[in-house]
Order: structure tokens, then sequence, then C-alpha cells
């Protein structure tokens, strides 16, 4: 997740983009409703929003509508492992926030599928506004705790994977020295390096034999100028 999004309407501030769809980011979780395409990014200004969607169960719907497409509560109980009563409350608060919605609200049965409004998350980097910036920077922590987690679990199971899977997963990181306006350079670059696979996330049909869902993590932040900090 990086400040890569701007936004000409909200002025107050840069906006953070979560991918991980499966997150529940730019993030993340494709499946579109063919009479209903997404929107590409849903922003999040309200204090209110922002701080209801740090909550774990809340980015764990919206990533699982995004990468699969319209559920029921019933179907993402089951994924997610939370409560039936738990998940259409969830859902219900989503809702109420613009970030899902029911796809059919007027067709048969009575637990009508719900879906995600959009493909990505947005929310401010920074704003003048306390409240606002407040509630933005939980709300980062918050998926930062959330990809820390992601990815403790996957390095649970990564004994599963083959060699060549072992060897093509990056684990790495490193130290820059760049100016504002470099970073937000650089970010864009890997953004347009990035975008190029961005395709197959709604057509599974480009994806190529062997392709899997890789969560792929975009994070620069500056480091605390103190001494002997790492």
């Amino acid at each position: 997740m990086g400040c890569r999004t701007r936004s000409p309407p909200l002025p107050k501030g840069d906006f953070i983009k979560e991918p991980l769809q499966a997150l529940l980011s730019k993030g993340s979780f494709t499946c579109v409703t063919e009479n209903k395409p997404r929107r590409h990014e849903v922003h999040l200004t309200d204090p209110r929003a922002l701080r209801a969607y740090a909550h774990p169960t809340r980015m764990a719907l919206v990533g699982l509508l995004r990468r699969e497409g319209p559920s029921t509560a019933t179907r993402a109980a089951e994924v997610i492992g939370e409560s039936v009563a738990s998940c259409s409350y969830h859902l219900r608060m989503l809702a109420k926030y613009g970030l899902v919605e029911e796809d059919d609200p007027d067709g048969p049965g009575r637990e009508k599928p719900w879906r995600a409004t959009a493909e990505y998350t947005g929310w401010p980097g920074w704003s003048e506004d306390p409240a606002v910036a407040a509630a933005s920077e939980a709300l980062t922590l918050s998926v930062a705790e959330n990809y820390f987690h992601r990815m403790t679990r996957a390095m649970e199971v990564r004994g599963r994977l083959s060699r060549e899977w072992k060897e093509a997963e990056q684990y790495s990181d490193r130290t820059l020295y760049l100016t504002p306006r470099e970073l937000s350079g650089l970010s864009a670059r890997i953004d347009a390096l990035v975008a190029e696979y961005e395709d197959r996330q709604s057509d599974p049909t480009r994806r190529p034999e062997g392709a899997r869902r890789v969560p792929y993590l975009q994070i620069a932040y500056v480091a605390p100028e103190i001494e002997g900090a790492s």
C-alpha cells in the first residue's frame, strides 16, 4: 500500500490506495457482475467511515467480495470463519458507507448476495482535519497489521510450495535516500509495471497456466530520525 492516488475533488489530502483486493486494497477480488461494473475506487473521507472500515472482519469481507464476486452472508461466513449473524451485521455497516451493496435487491430469495462497489479503497494519506487525519492513520495501521497477519499465515504453510514458487517469492528490503517527489515518481513507475497484470483479476481467461493469486505489497515509509533506529 502506498500513497499513489490523487483525488482532485478532495484537495485536503493525498490518498492511500489499498490494493490487496484480498484485503482488503489497490489489493485485495475481481469477479464483476455483468450488468453492474464496479467503480475503480471508492474514497473514504468521513472519519466514521474510516473507523468503520478499520475492522478486520469488514476488511476481510470486502476482500472476499472483490476477489470472488457476489456472495451471501452465509457463504461469506463459511469462507472467513465468522458467524452468519456477524457477517450480516458487518455487511450492513459496509453498505452504510458505500463499500458494498446488495447485488440484486429485487431478486428472489430471502438472503440476497452482496457485492463490492469498487475495485480499490482509497483514504487520505494526509489531511488538515485532525479527525480525518487520526481516523486515516488508525486505518492505515489496521491495514498494516492485516498485511503482517496474512503474510505470517502464508509463511506457516510455505513448506507446501514447490521450489519454483519458493525461489520466486520475495522477502527483502532496501534503504533508499529520496525526496518526496522522487518517491512519488518511483511509486508511479512501479504502479505502471504492476498494472500490466491487473486485467487478469477480472478476466480469468487472461491468466496463463500455472498462475496463482499473489498479493503484491508495495510499502515505502520514512525512517524515524532517531539515532540507531532501523
